[in-house]
Order: structure tokens, then C-alpha cells, then sequence
């Protein structure tokens, strides 16, 4: 089992990031929070769980073992694959996972792509007890998005593929990065894919908590 990674980062994308260990290149997927840890050219680190299936095997990075070892708990519910818990941890903070389950708050649950009442109990039910909160701080959302949604940038798309990826459509994604640039234009000016992606996941997260309190 591979534990955890440390070398060069030689590689970043949206998605996944390659760590060279000893003359080889280790590749593994990560949440966008975990990846914005990481600097090409420059050492970097992260804990690991390694998925091992019949026609693959695909290694998950993260940022510290409490991250890790949500991801390893959440894995272990009925219907929930290494896919959806890293769309869960993309979302929200893992103590915002812990305390979700020990509350029974489906609503929180709910926001992430992929995730309905019913699998929300489902992972409630399933994951009672397994999941205590670490009494860790949970980092504050910014506001939420209000301005009109700004005109598509080509390199919007990279994000919007990104969002993709973790389960929202096309047509979501489209809005919630368009939402997130007009409410926060420097990040247009900036054009970093990385930071662009992190706002509007914490922005999709706020909306999603507005709604849910209506």
C-alpha cells in the first residue's frame, strides 16, 4: 500500500498532479483544495490510498490523513466510489463531512453532484458513528455570488470541464463560474484555472446552504 508521497512536483492540473519519487512519476487525483497545496518544481507531499480494481489501479492524494481518512470512510458506504467521495471533499471540509453525518444534515450532503435525499441517508445511515467531528475549525465560505454572470472566457472552460468531472452538467458549472467572475472580477484578471475553480466551489457550497435555509 502506498501511505504517502514526497519529491518534485512535477506536474499540476485540475484534477491530478504527478510527484516524482525516486527517478519515477507518480500520478494521483486530488481535490482542487489539495492541488492549490502544490507548486510545480518545488517538493511537495501528500497522503495517499491506493484503489486497486481488476483493469486498474488509480491513486487518490490528500492534503493531510484527516482528509485521507474521511475519503477512506466514506469509500466503505453502499453506492459511494473513490469518485464521489473526492467530489464530497471537493466540496465541502472534512470536518463539515463529519459533522453532516453526526448531525444527520442531508441537506449538507445534498449539495454535492451526484447526491440525493435518498443516498444522503443512505450514507447517514451507514457511515452513524464512524464519523465523529475532530472539533477542527472549518474554513469561512466567502459571500455569496449576486452580480450578473460575466461574458464566457475560453479559459472558463477548463473550470467548467473540471466541475464536470465531479459531477455538476455543463449548463451548472457555465453559471456558477460566470456567477463567481462577476462577483469577483480580479480572478478574470488573474486567469489561474487553480483559484478560479476553488471560489467557485466554496460559492456553489454558500448557494447551496442559502437555498437549503429557505
Amino acid at each position: 500500500m502506498i501511505a504517502s508521497l514526497s519529491g518534485t512536483v512535477e506536474h499540476v492540473a485540475l484534477d491530478r498532479a504527478v510527484i516524482a519519487v525516486g527517478g519515477l512519476g507518480v500520478q494521483f487525483s486530488a481535490t482542487p483544495q489539495t492541488l492549490s497545496t502544490l507548486h510545480e518544481g518545488r517538493p511537495g507531499a501528500v497522503q495517499t490510498h491506493l484503489v486497486v480494481k481488476e483493469d486498474a489501479l488509480t491513486l487518490y492524494g490528500f492534503a493531510d490523513r484527516d482528509e485521507r481518512e474521511v475519503f477512506e470512510v466514506l469509500i466503505t458506504a453502499n453506492g459511494v466510489g473513490p469518485r464521489l467521495a473526492l467530489a464530497i471533499l471537493s466540496v465541502h471540509h472534512p470536518e463539515t463531512v463529519r459533522r453532516a453525518v453526526t448531525e444527520e444534515d442531508e441537506k449538507t450532503l445534498t449539495r454535492v453532484p451526484g447526491i440525493g435525499p435518498k443516498m444522503a441517508r443512505k450514507i447517514i445511515v451507514e457511515l452513524s458513528g464512524r464519523l465523529a467531528p475532530a472539533g477542527e475549525q472549518v474554513p469561512e465560505a466567502e459571500a455569496e455570488a449576486s452580480a450578473e454572470p460575466a461574458v464566457e472566457t475560453v479559459w472558463h472552460a477548463d473550470v467548467v470541464q473540471a466541475m464536470a468531472g465531479l459531477g455538476w452538467s455543463e449548463k451548472e458549472a457555465l453559471k456558477a463560474v460566470e456567477a463567481t467572475v462577476a462577483a469577483r472580477p480580479e480572478l478574470d484578471e488573474g486567469r489561474d484555472v487553480a483559484a478560479l475553480l476553488r471560489a467557485t466551489l466554496r460559492d456553489v457550497g454558500m448557494a447551496g446552504a442559502v437555498r437549503g435555509g429557505r
